[in-house]
């Protein structure tokens, strides 16, 4: 009788538990689908797109097909009659079917006259060749017969790509297959992921140095007193960005309050230059970050015991030594989330830059947005996303290597 009843206890143990993980499941399930749809397949359409080539091998697959031997071979002639037998036909069916533009506009990618050169070459087609198809492809244009647009070609022919990773890193792949590096002249991308994480790292700092002390008093001050703080602290967050950002290009233009404030004072006799060029996105951008490194540092400190400054104090040590030695280690979890949340917003800021900074002060950000509105050249674009999405990884390994996941507190 005893064993039965155990039994059945269990049983009930274990339905009951059943029902407290469905319904956990179920509260959770909303979140998990969101963070599936709206985060993890993007970045995965994002990723698969950096490497992803291009209409070719569906437009030309019987060019494809052949080119792709050729190039493997590391062919420094020009590749044989069947080739261009091939291309030629399959550039009028693709004229006639209208799926020319789209392959004309991934080879322009290459170089900025391939696409004439197809949309010419394919109006101008003969139905039957003059001799070969290599000597009426190179009568139609002297284009066809040198190496480069072949090995265009050649590239554009496989299905996957790792041209735009390195034109994300201002390399690129010769005529020959070989990695080099992008004329200086036209390396734009690495200065640019370069400039971004200056710019980062410096408004993290900033931020760093004026929150510290901030969250410090915030954490000491009396309940009642910290409350009213704190929403000073977060009253950025009910304005609008775009409208913060304008705001601060109307303060810190020549005639803006800041200006005439100082020249008031007597500390300047011109209006200094704050907008349009880096102080002044540094200016931007550190304010409206500032709360994200307040709120992580004022969650651990409002977790330390007073009583352990107090303790290290009636010891003997003073108060610097104290909160050298006592205090500011046991802040360091927030110092670091607050650090590292700061520095990955910064790394993808466009409007502040866009609005604020001159040209030699855009971020990745404003090329990506150039690529995907303006070249719609979506390859290049997601691989700076990847690039950036490899840094911020990175990042955050680093802080679970050094801090651990227990550490992280972010308010």
């Amino acid at each position: 009788m005893a064993a039965d009843e155990t039994r059945d206890l269990r049983a009930a143990l274990r339905r009951t538990e059943r029902r407290r993980t469905l319904r956990g499941l179920g509260l959770t399930l909303p979140l998990i689908l969101f963070t599936l749809v709206f985060f993890l397949l993007p970045i995965a359409g994002m990723l698969v797109k950096s490497v992803q080539n291009g209409p070719m091998p569906d437009i030309l697959p019987q060019t494809s097909a052949l080119l792709q031997p050729w190039r493997a071979s590391d062919a420094r002639d020009l590749p044989d009659e069947a080739a261009f037998a091939a291309l030629a036909g399959e550039l009028r069916a693709a004229s006639q079917n209208r799926t020319l533009p789209e392959l004309a506009t991934r080879l322009n990618f290459e170089n900025a006259g391939y696409r004439s050169l197809l949309m010419a070459t394919a109006r101008r087609l003969p139905e039957a060749p003059a001799g070969s198809w290599r000597d009426t492809l190179v009568g139609l244009n002297p284009q066809w017969g040198e190496l480069a647009i072949w090995a265009a070609l050649g590239r554009a022919s496989t299905r996957l790509t790792d041209g735009y990773l390195l034109a994300a890193l201002d390399h690129r792949r010769d005529d020959n297959d070989h990695i080099q590096a992008t004329d200086p002249n036209r390396a734009v991308y690495v200065a640019s992921l370069l400039r971004t994480l200056e710019i980062s790292a410096i408004v993290t700092l900033i931020c760093l140095v004026l929150a510290y002390p901030l969250a410090y008093r915030l954490a000491t001050l009396p309940e009642s007193t910290a409350n009213l703080m704190m929403i000073l602290v977060l009253l950025p967050f009910w304005t609008s960005l775009l409208v913060r950002t304008a705001s601060w290009l109307v303060i810190l233009q020549r005639e803006g309050p800041i200006n005439q404030t100082l020249q008031w004072l007597g500390l300047i006799d011109q209006p200094l230059e704050l907008v349009f060029n880096r102080p002044g996105v540094i200016i931007a951008m550190t304010h409206v970050l500032l709360p994200f490194m307040v709120l992580p540092i004022y969650s651990v400190m409002k977790g330390i015991p007073s009583n352990y400054m107090r303790a290290a104090t009636s010891l003997g040590a003073p108060f610097l030594t104290a909160f050298r030695r006592v205090y500011f280690p046991l802040s360091l979890p927030g110092v670091t989330a607050g650090c590292l949340l700061v520095f990955i917003l910064a790394i993808g800021y466009y409007i502040t830059p866009l609005l604020i900074g001159g040209a030699n002060d855009q971020m990745v950000s404003s090329l990506i947005a150039f690529l995907t509105l303006q070249t719609l050249n979506w390859g290049l674009a997601a691989a700076l996303g990847a690039v950036l999405l490899v840094i911020t990884v990175a990042l955050y390994f680093v802080y679970t290597r050094v801090v651990g996941t227990d550490g992280m507190k972010l308010g």
